[in-house]
């Protein structure tokens, strides 16, 4: 107990030495904690603002919302008898209508544009009061042209031949928000949706009781009302009743059900930040008590046993996790309850977190648990050290170069492992089409190579930072005596500098392999979307109403329109002896920038010509055709042929779902008509204006032919860029939680090291070195920490990524996003940097003298 005392009370002595030695195992309470309160926030905000349904409804009847339900079927007239009922103080049907106008799909939904029940807000004009007039989102204005006043036709069926027919007049009379906005939806009162519908039906009905109205009563009124109704038809069910406040949480949390499955994710890698939390911390604890030999020394020469000593250590280690748990809840705690005000005042509602105790019990227990664990190794090493051994100077003992040779075994051992398992991947990586191909096998695999050599480069790192060191100080070195100083500092101490390298080392690991991947990913994506929106609109003709010459060359010479192709498809050829009928166009490849995207298994797409095709994978593997090969293709009723040449395979489906590729001489051989089966073009000019003015454009050529129709094909392939950028920023930024810890680490760890080498700063300022080199020499100390650590990284951050990528199964080719990668190793060097400025400053302050009567 009085060795404990003693420490307790060097504990107490020096503040700062806990808050340094607890810093890291802080910043992860707080990163745990604020996760916790992120989800509460996320849950509850998602269940107060995702429902579709409005607060004030009471009573809902319609589909009973299980699984299995299908949609109500509702009259009109059992509507205006539930209107009726006793208590109900508005009722309110829903019920959708679709329409086609001008070859877009527009959505129509009924709603009474004011009061409680609404879920729209007029922005500009009024909501429809009569019949034939509707209501639409911007950008639903701004996407289809419909203004404020204008009169469009809608046709609100289809004949057999899938052409539109029963036009309606609907008048615009205002412009309205909602909660989403696609850029086809429309809305009106019930009674003009209805008649769209051409039945006189509703899918559901909400109704607002009176004040003090008794809701079981009006429930049960409502049930025999439906009771009585006649059977739905088939495919429909008989509506059920549920409370408002039931609709509203369900609707909430089908919204939201991906919350959880997000922060599981989420949760994964704030784990991988708390295993660095307890390395860093592992590291300051080996560092202060190597500083504190002489002390330690002191005790076991007055008769402290190690077992009492180590005791006496790990009790300290859990007092900085308790006290750092405790305060990095708090300060997460303060966080979440300023969130919601801050967001308000940027128009951003959110809910208020809760308490939850147990969650921060827990988490202090894990700092707790960390600081404990990480305290273990040092405090067993530096009780064991014999008295006159330890009575030796801090710096020599931390300064020790070596790692034993049961530890560098174990290295090695695991060192193997990961190239074992990197090997046995890459001997079983699929081929460009991977059949029957299970990828969780290998991707096990990967992440057990990965995980090796990261414990390898724990076991080793002592050995590895000379030779980086050796690499990346030589330009430091160039610069000068200070540069030199640097180098030797962290050369000087490699137990220390592996420890923190190698968790900086682990985040720019993630990072690196996360950059290297999502542009992989892209380029592959690229080349799809290349495939099936090789454009930003395509023209096509749904009917027999082809596209003609004339409509062509208005396309291209719309000012609003650039890169304007035609194409024409023949939907039934056969290749050679094959009976399988195949789809063949004759697009022209060197048009669409897009088209430059595509990927060849073999041969050039720029070789096509009179004579030689492409075939894609479907049409390679039915008929054994490869690159030269030669075939004959025939089409139409009279069998036309056409002898080709196969001048290029592609890895999947060709543009525009077809199957060859030819030369457009070829097709009319085979019997295409000279009318186009559809047109593509870009926007002329970039952004949301250019692609509405392009849209326009293409609407108006349209016009007048009613098998026309137009597909906004750019708005699929941003859809699908800003989910890739969403998830990417996302996954860099949880991998930075890890990065955080490693900076905290750098900063601890310079902190620790200038209070270690105060004579050493002395004897520097002694003989001549400034007060602005000393800082400059321990900045760059710092800043070297990073530089080993990202170098580390990327080396191996690069080859897993590749790795996984081929483990997946995919075409993706390896993108090295050369100035990305560049940008994460400047910014992490530059972090690290940072975190010695402030140790820096304070070394420098010390006066000479009084560093040199430092013992």
């Amino acid at each position: 107990m009085k060795v404990l005392g003693t420490q307790l009370a060097g504990v107490a002595k020096r503040p700062a030495r806990l808050l340094l030695t607890g810093l890291a195992v802080l910043v992860a309470s707080f990163v745990v904690y604020a996760t916790v309160l992120a989800q509460q926030i996320t849950e509850r905000t998602a269940l107060e603002g995702l429902s579709g349904t409005p607060a004030a409804v009471d009573l809902v009847v319609g589909s009973d919302g299980s699984e299995s339900g299908g949609a109500a079927s509702i009259t009109t007239g059992d509507l205006a008898k539930l209107r009726g009922l006793p208590g109900v103080a508005e009722a309110a049907g829903r019920v959708e209508a679709s329409g086609e106008l001008n070859g877009d799909y527009l959505n129509v939904t009924a709603d009474p544009g004011s009061g409680p029940l609404t879920a729209v807000h007029v922005k500009q004009g009024a909501y429809p009061s009569k019949p034939g007039e509707i209501a639409v989102s911007p950008r639903t204005a701004d996407r289809m042209g419909l203004p404020l006043g204008t009169t469009a036709t809608v046709h609100t069926a289809w004949d057999d031949d899938g052409k539109p027919i029963k036009p309606v007049q609907l008048k615009v009379t205002g412009i309205v928000d909602a909660d989403s906005d696609y850029g086809f939806t429309a809305y009106a009162p019930q009674g003009t949706v209805t008649q769209l519908l051409g039945e006189d039906v509703v899918q559901r009905v909400d109704l607002r009781l009176e004040p003090g109205a008794d809701a079981d009563a009006v429930r049960t009124g409502a049930e025999r009302i439906i009771a009585a109704a006649p059977a739905p038809k088939e495919g429909f069910v008989r509506a059920g009743i549920r409370a408002g406040d039931d609709v509203r949480r369900a609707e909430a949390e089908e919204a939201a059900s991906e919350v959880n499955e997000v922060f599981i994710a989420v949760g994964v890698f704030v784990a991988v930040a708390v295993c660095a939390a307890g390395l860093v911390a592992t590291s300051t604890f080996r560092i202060v008590f190597a500083q504190r030999m002489r002390q330690l020394a002191l005790l076991r020469a007055v008769g402290a046993g190690r077992g009492a000593l180590w005791r006496a250590l790990a009790a300290e280690g859990a007092l900085t996790g308790l006290i750092a748990g405790v305060v990095g809840v708090l300060g997460a705690l303060a966080l979440g309850y300023a969130v919601p005000p801050i967001a308000g005042a940027f128009d951003v509602d959110l809910a208020a977190p809760g308490l939850p105790l147990l969650p921060a019990a827990g988490v202090v227990l894990l700092a707790v648990a960390i600081t404990v664990l990480a305290v273990l190794a040092p405090a067993f090493s530096a009780a064991k050290v014999a008295p006159l051994e330890a009575l030796r100077s801090a710096s020599t003992t931390s300064g020790r170069k070596g790692i034993g040779k049961l530890r560098g075994a174990f290295g090695l051992l695991l060192a193997g492992g990961a190239a074992l398992l990197a090997a046995y991947v890459f001997m079983n990586l699929p081929g460009r089409d991977p059949r029957n191909y299970d990828p969780q096998p290998m991707l096990l695999a990967v992440v057990g190579s990965g995980a090796l050599a990261f414990f390898a480069l724990m076991a080793l790192g002592p050995l590895l930072v000379r030779p980086v060191l050796a690499t990346v100080g030589w330009p430091l070195r160039r610069l000068g005596p200070v540069g030199r100083l640097a180098v030797g500092g962290v050369g000087g101490a490699p137990r220390r500098a592996a420890a923190v390298s190698v968790v900086v080392a682990l985040g720019v690991t993630l990072i690196a392999g996360v950059v290297v991947t999502g542009a992989s990913v892209r380029v592959l994506a690229d080349r799809e979307m290349a495939s099936s929106e090789p454009a930003d609109f395509e023209l096509t003709a749904n009917g027999d109403d082809p596209v003609t010459p004339a409509v062509l060359e208005q396309a291209k010479a719309s000012p609003d329109l650039t890169h304007v192709t035609p194409y024409r498809r023949l939907p039934e050829v056969l290749i050679g002896t094959s009976a399988t009928a195949l789809s063949a166009t004759d697009l022209s490849m060197t048009t669409l920038p897009e088209l430059k995207k595509i990927d060849v298994t073999a041969g050039s797409l720029a070789a096509i010509g009179p004579g030689k095709v492409a075939l894609d994978a479907y049409a390679t593997e039915t008929t054994g055709l490869k690159v030269g090969d030669t075939t004959t293709l025939t089409a139409g009723k009279k069998k036309n042929k056409v002898r080709v040449e196969v001048v290029a395979t592609l890895p999947d489906s060709a543009p525009l779902q077809s199957f060859i590729l030819a030369d457009p001489g070829d097709l009319t051989k085979l019997g295409a008509p000279q009318t186009y089966s559809g047109v593509l073009a870009d926007a002329a000019k970039a952004g949301e204006e250019g692609r509405t003015a392009g849209q326009k454009a293409m609407r108006q050529l349209a016009q007048g032919h009613a098998g026309l129709g137009v597909d906004v094909l750019a708005d699929q392939r941003d859809q699908f860029n800003t989910v890739l950028n969403g998830v990417l920023a996302v996954v860099i930024g949880l991998i930075g939680l890890t990065v955080l810890i490693a900076v905290v680490g750098v900063g601890t760890t310079t902190a620790l090291s200038v209070v270690e080498r105060v004579r050493e700063s002395g004897l520097l300022r002694a003989v001549g070195l400034s007060r602005g080199s000393l800082r400059m020499m321990l900045t760059a100390e710092s800043s070297l920490y990073g530089v080993i650590g990202a170098t580390i990284g990327v080396v191996l951050g690069v080859p897993y990524a590749w790795l996984a990528l081929k483990a997946l199964g995919v075409n993706a080719p390896l993108e090295l996003p050369i100035g990305q990668l560049v940008v994460v190793f400047l910014v992490l060097v530059l972090f690290t940097a940072a975190a010695g400025v402030l140790p820096a400053r304070r070394a420098a302050k010390v006066s000479p003298v009084a560093a040199l009567a430092t013992d």
